[in-house]
């Protein structure tokens, strides 16, 4: 197969964990003869800095006709220790969902069977944990009507939603559940919110197309404390994009480490696949960081082009060098810490 994607290495880190990502996709792409086409682009920071913009029109044009994009993580403190600053780098990032149309962000959660005693959580608690949280993308909060009255002592950010953004976010979790354990939840906070009450009629009237599917309604805030008592409880997630967000940051803790988790946001025509951390500027430049999470996206990414086997011998590999030891220094507790390009290198050898 022919694949031609994106890149979008971005700010921080995510240069570096790129670059060990396309070192294993290039070596998947070896063994089960395939040929990759990369275009790199700019977008958040550097690309602030450079032409002024987070998410360029000539990015947008080199995504927009790419297979897939790969995405590193955007971000920098210069603009985080600004609250004036006119443009930033998450509007780029913002932008670029809308623009691509990517509606639904798919993150899953799932344990690692040699790393089950480094999460906080007690292993009899998280123990097969596999679950999936899909957060709506381009509506909500983060895209209502927003602003400052009163002289600008208050302010104001609107949750907004059309049925059919969560038509087409909750046909995709149904969908989901089909190929799963046939169960869903809904996540709102329909006793208080209007927008959370369409959330839930608009799933209810969905039921009767997947009777096979068993369907729960949650209020966020319960969610929010049963995910990490009975995370095995929950197997399709759906949820508003702000809730999303913050639940599937909570939902991270479970495997041990922000670095190890993968997503993808997935629309009509191209898709991204990103890893859940950020840009971890502290870091930068220093090789250190975990390259996992973005080598796990690009697992997610041959998995969604039917290549199962490619995407199972990229999440063998990475097992194999959390159960050898071959980290970096977030997961190393005290032994042999691994520099990022030695993950990436290790990884690619052995596939």
């Amino acid at each position: 197969m022919k694949l031609n994607i994106a890149l979008l290495a971005g700010d921080g880190i995510g240069p570096e964990v790129i670059d060990q990502a396309v070192k294993v996709c290039d070596a998947i792409a070896g063994k089960y003869n395939h040929e990759i086409n990369w275009t790199p682009a700019l977008t958040g920071a550097i690309a602030i800095d450079t032409v002024g913009e987070p998410y360029p029109d000539e990015t947008h044009e080199i995504c927009a006709n790419s297979d897939a994009v790969l995405f590193g993580a955007i971000g920098h403190p210069k603009f985080d220790n600004d609250p004036s600053a006119k443009v930033r780098p998450e509007q780029g990032l913002l932008k670029m969902r809308q623009k691509l149309g990517l509606f639904a962000n798919v993150r899953p959660t799932f344990t690692f069977p040699s790393l089950i005693d480094k999460s906080p959580l007690k292993r009899e608690r998280i123990e097969g944990t596999d679950l999936i949280i899909l957060r709506e993308l381009t509506g909500g909060v983060y895209f209502g009507e927003r602003g400052r009255k009163d002289n600008g002592d208050t302010a104001f950010d609107t949750m907004t939603y059309q049925r059919f953004e969560i038509q087409r976010l909750a046909k995709k979790g149904f969908e989901m559940a089909m190929k799963r354990s046939k169960k869903l939840c809904c996540v709102d906070k329909a006793n208080v919110l209007e927008a959370s009450r369409l959330w839930r009629e608009t799933v209810q009237t969905m039921e009767k197309d997947y009777p096979e599917v068993e369907v729960s309604y949650e209020f966020v805030d319960a969610v929010a404390m049963r995910l990490v008592q009975w995370p095995k409880d929950y197997d399709v997630i759906i949820t508003a994009n702000l809730f999303g967000d913050i639940l599937t940051d909570e939902a991270s803790v479970i495997s041990g480490s922000m670095g190890l988790m993968p997503s993808s946001s997935v629309g009509s025509k191209v898709s991204l696949y990103e890893p859940i951390h950020g840009s971890y500027p502290q870091a930068a430049g220093k090789d250190i960081a975990n390259p996992l999470a973005t080598v796990l996206s690009a697992a997610m990414l041959f998995e969604d082009f039917d290549l199962t086997q490619e995407a199972q011998a990229i999440r063998d590999v990475v097992n194999k060098s959390l159960a050898k030891g071959i980290v970096t220094e977030d997961l190393s507790d005290g032994g042999k810490a691994y520099k990022t390009s030695e993950v990436g290198n290790w990884l690619a050898a052995n596939i």
